[in-house]
């Protein structure tokens, strides 16, 4: 199983954090680092966000060796013109190491903060599928015109194109208006905050979509929270911190996440592993705590190998 790590960017992350978390991703061993495409806090309102392109195309300059991308960008933010040019120049920057996750969007309240349309979930479902075609064919080596219901494109060939193909991850929560799209242009299907049984129905589903397309299976993976400790006392610290944080102290051993000691942790991971699961994105909150990634590289990672 491979693992990345994932960073909620709206709940006021700096960048000397960007940095020293993408750095620390980068030595210690992780695949990746990942992070929301958001513009309004949940847990930390005041804190704001940098954009999530803007923030990736720097970490990109910075880092050598990780997977750069978010988790996921909504379809409502961007035209996606705008959006597949954002990510072919994070692409460039790298050196092609960047993934673009893409969803429909789904919280009303920063859209009407920052005026950005928020349509009936039926037209962002629509908006969604029509943004993957987009960016997938402009991507792609020939001109083309595209004709939808939300955007129109005439003699289409944008350049340059990625530097190496780009994985495109769909998130969603396994129903057909995701599901769907993603069997026809995604390399990757993301789901988040599940349980091993309920990943292995809902990887069932996409697998089976799949296999009515005549498609190779997506690449299934999960989005889960995270506290892990080397002992007991570190990471009741840690779990402590979270539920000052959230409100809600994480336990060890929870059904839904990968919390407890390193022991418990990849005890869990295996489980996810067992249901289907082929990549795991790590939602980190503390935001200050380089320690936990330099734990996950050092001591997770080598256990799952």
């Amino acid at each position: 199983m491979r693992v990345a790590l994932m960073i909620e960017g709206q709940e006021g992350v700096t960048w000397p954090q960007w940095v020293a978390l993408a750095r620390a991703c980068d030595a210690a061993g992780l695949e990746g680092l990942f992070r929301s495409d958001h513009y309004s806090g949940f847990d930390n309102p005041s804190g704001g966000s940098h954009d999530a392109w803007a923030t990736l195309s720097a970490l990109a300059a910075i880092t050598e060796r990780i997977q750069l991308g978010t988790l996921v960008s909504p379809a409502t933010f961007r035209h996606p013109s705008v959006l597949a040019r954002n990510v072919v120049t994070a692409s460039h920057v790298s050196g092609g190491r960047v993934e673009l996750g893409l969803g429909a969007g789904w919280h009303r309240g920063e859209h009407v903060e920052h005026g950005f349309p928020f349509p009936p979930t039926r037209v962002r479902l629509e908006m969604f599928a029509e943004q993957l075609e987009i960016v997938t064919r402009s991507w792609a080596g020939e001109p083309f015109d595209f004709s939808g219901r939300h955007y129109e494109l005439v003699g289409a060939d944008p350049r340059p194109k990625p530097a190496g193909r780009v994985n495109l991850i769909v998130g969603g929560t396994g129903l057909p208006g995701t599901v769907e799209p993603a069997v026809r242009f995604a390399d990757e299907y993301n789901t988040p905050f599940i349980s091993p049984h309920d990943a292995a129905q809902r990887r069932a589903a996409v697998v089976e979509a799949c296999e009515r397309a005549g498609r190779a299976p997506l690449t299934f993976s999960v989005m889960m929270g995270c506290a892990i400790g080397e002992d007991r006392p570190a990471f009741d610290r840690r779990a402590d911190l979270l539920g000052a944080l959230t409100g809600t102290r994480p336990e060890a051993g929870a059904d839904v996440g990968v919390y407890g000691t390193v022991e418990e942790a990849v005890q869990r991971l295996r489980e996810y592993e067992q249901a289907g699961v082929e990549r795991v994105m790590l939602q980190h909150l503390l935001h200050d705590d380089v320690e936990m990634v330099e734990l996950i590289g050092r001591e997770l990672i080598p256990a799952l190998a």
